[in-house]
């Protein structure tokens, strides 16, 4: 578990932008996140399940510009560093590294532009939304993957610090 204090993440809004439909609720961007234990890909999967976000995946981030229709997501970086680009093609480039926790809004566009060799992420979806679809940058499928974000419904708890963290306020 997470042995740090609760802190406010960094929130980052995006605009739609007729290809990304990204979010009008922000990413929560937390630096940091101190783990117990040497094995820091369980350490996220053990904090991610017990907060209501089972972690399903172990890998890297896509290098092509895609989201999630259905689903949140977050991204616990394991190891190396990573240059993303988040909300599209006309999004903000962003340098993730070991310890750092991306809370993505269904929607929300991304993708990496370069990693380290030995970059690692751990991601998962709330209880509930690990069904998860990719979608990519297509205008003719833009409002219907509208109208599915707008339908996903919004955890309860922050899967960094749980039912008392800041998203479900923040969200």
């Amino acid at each position: 578990m997470s042995t740090s204090p609760v802190t406010l993440p960094q929130q980052l809004f995006f605009k739609d932008d007729g290809q990304i439909p990204n979010s009008p609720l922000p990413v929560l961007f937390y630096h940091q996140v101190q783990l117990d234990g040497a094995d820091k890909a369980a350490a996220f999967e053990a904090l991610f399940s017990a907060n209501q976000w089972p972690a399903q995946w172990r890998a890297q981030v896509f290098d092509y510009h895609h989201y999630h229709s259905n689903a949140h997501e977050v991204l616990g970086v394991v190891s190396g560093q990573a240059r993303l680009m988040l909300g599209g093609p006309a999004g903000m480039e962003l340098q993730v590294e070991e310890g750092d926790v991306l809370v993505l809004p269904a929607g929300t566009g991304h993708c990496s532009l370069e990693q380290s060799e030995d970059f690692l992420v751990v991601g998962g979806y709330p209880q509930g939304q690990e069904n998860y679809d990719i979608q990519r940058a297509d205008p003719s499928t833009h409002d219907d993957s509208v109208a599915r974000i707008a339908e996903v419904a919004r955890p309860s708890a922050d899967p960094v610090h749980g039912e008392d963290g800041p998203l479900p306020g923040l969200w």
